[in-house]
């Protein structure tokens, strides 16, 4: 098949978080199947046009009710996956990924998702499936569903929206809808009134078909909890919506070639793991003790992750002999909490505000546990990261955390679960950690385990080929 993938991110181009590890990996485990995947998102000035150096291709106006800016796209190709950058006055060069308000991003998105799909048209390569991901796009998945079906070109194109985090549903783009002459019709009256506005709202009703990057999420969402205001609509449509678990790349992410570790290892050589946990410990100014248990954080630092609630847990790790490491950014006010533990506990923990993705990798290849307190979590990669390094996940059964991490006291633990989101259930699982560390040869278990279950894209990725099966049979049935 031939699929065109939209989204505002996608590694290594333009990357903030979690979306654009799947958009650069997802396509390639795709195209190693035989399919034809090209990959579209907007040409921010970030992006290192030297380095890629595109090749313009095409250009062409996008008619608003104001005028008709231009739209260029540019060719340029990673790991032999063709990816083609968006540019356009509504795109401002000068600026990273995303603005702070909708008035911004509303057009820049909304005028990236038409120039996307009638970029096609213009280069004469005609899809036979759109996948949009997340609200960004909800504007393609929605033209596709509306105008594109008067359309000889697009008609028979069929959609798929995979929501990758519901709660950012890009409310208020009503101004940019009008603006780029979107048609509304009688299916938005199935959203709630506050998100007949919203980019993801259209994606939700126009899509021919729905997913989201983990089973659990999938069901989570159709309740009143998970759902945002949304679960109604995605009630009415669940026979069109599947629940996809995320991969990772494990060409990229293999402790047996990581050249970030002091000590390259896998499964059966877990001994020589010992070593990049010194060299951790060294880095971060922790007393180099091989004994003293190591936990983790590689996050942001949001609510939604749960770093709210997580503090007074960590504390009591700390006094009962552990280290803690934290790498990551965020909420201001948690910044600063999660500061103090490097002042207050000297060579115990230490800190480090900021993104850094080689220190990253030396963290899941060093710590002994790693820890995932969230809200909520649609997939999340870091819990299949660390297990792929060896590095046991503390997590609480949500989303893809459930779907991901198998509880010490099963059949193939990988990690340490819980359940209700408070600090004193986070706590417990936080000392069953302690208890089970204790005990090398359990502990060497729940590593194998982790290290050895299959996370590669290769299985989504069969998963989401028969998805696209399924909505172009859909869609010619219309």
């Amino acid at each position: 098949m031939r699929i065109l993938m939209l989204a505002a991110e996608a590694a290594p181009l333009a990357k903030v978080g979690g979306l654009a590890d799947v958009v650069g990996s997802l396509p390639k485990a795709l195209q190693k199947l035989g399919h034809d995947v090209r990959v579209v998102l907007p040409g921010y000035g970030a992006i290192d046009w030297v380095r890629w150096a595109p090749e313009r291709r095409t250009a062409f106006p996008v008619y608003t009710t104001w005028g008709a800016p231009q739209a260029e796209v540019w060719e340029t190709d990673v790991d032999g996956i063709p990816h083609f950058l968006v540019t356009g006055a509504p795109i401002p060069m000068e600026r990273w990924i995303y603005g702070r308000t909708i008035d911004e991003d509303g057009p820049k998105f909304v005028f990236f998702s038409l120039a996307a799909l009638w970029s096609t048209e213009a280069l004469a390569w005609k899809p036979d499936v759109v996948h949009a991901h997340d609200s960004h796009t909800g504007a393609a998945a929605w033209w596709l569903g509306t105008d594109g079906r008067h359309n000889p070109f697009f008609r028979d194109i069929a959609s798929v929206f995979t929501i990758h985090n519901l709660p950012y549903a890009a409310q208020g783009a009503g101004k940019a809808l009008g603006e780029y002459k979107l048609s509304r019709d009688a299916r938005l009256l199935a959203l709630p009134e506050s998100y007949r506005d919203s980019l993801m709202g259209l994606g939700i009703v126009g899509a021919d078909w729905l997913t989201t990057v983990s089973p659990t999420y999938a069901r989570e969402i159709l309740e009143p909890e998970g759902g945002r205001g949304l679960d109604g609509v995605l009630r009415l449509r669940s026979d069109r919506l599947a629940g996809i678990l995320n991969g990772i790349d494990t060409d990229d992410w293999n402790p047996a070639t990581d050249k970030e570790l002091i000590a390259n290892f896998d499964a059966g050589g877990l001994a020589k793991r010992a070593r990049n946990k010194t060299e951790l410990q060294r880095e971060a100014g922790l007393e180099a003790d091989p004994r003293m248990p190591l936990l983790a954080v590689v996050s942001r630092l949001v609510k939604e992750k749960g770093y709210d609630i997580a503090a007074p847990a960590i504390r009591r790790w700390i006094e009962r002999g552990g280290q803690f490491v934290l790498l990551g950014t965020g909420d201001p006010t948690l910044e600063h909490e999660y500061a103090q533990f490097e002042l207050r506990y000297p060579h115990r923990a230490s800190v480090r505000l900021r993104f850094d993705a080689r220190y990253a990798r030396r963290v899941y290849g060093g710590a002994d546990a790693i820890l995932l307190p969230s809200r909520y979590e649609p997939c999340g990669l870091a819990q299949m990261i660390a297990m792929h390094y060896g590095c046991v996940p503390v997590a609480r059964r949500t989303g893809g955390l459930a779907d991901t991490v198998v509880d010490a006291g099963d059949p193939g633990g990988t990690g340490l679960m819980f359940d209700e989101f408070n600090p004193w259930a986070l706590w417990d699982a936080l000392d069953r950690t302690l208890k089970v560390y204790a005990q090398p040869a359990q502990w060497t278990e729940l590593q194998r385990h982790g290290m050895t279950h299959d996370f590669s894209w290769s299985r989504s990725a069969r998963e989401y080929a028969a998805l696209y099966e399924e909505a172009v049979a859909a869609r010619t049935r219309v």
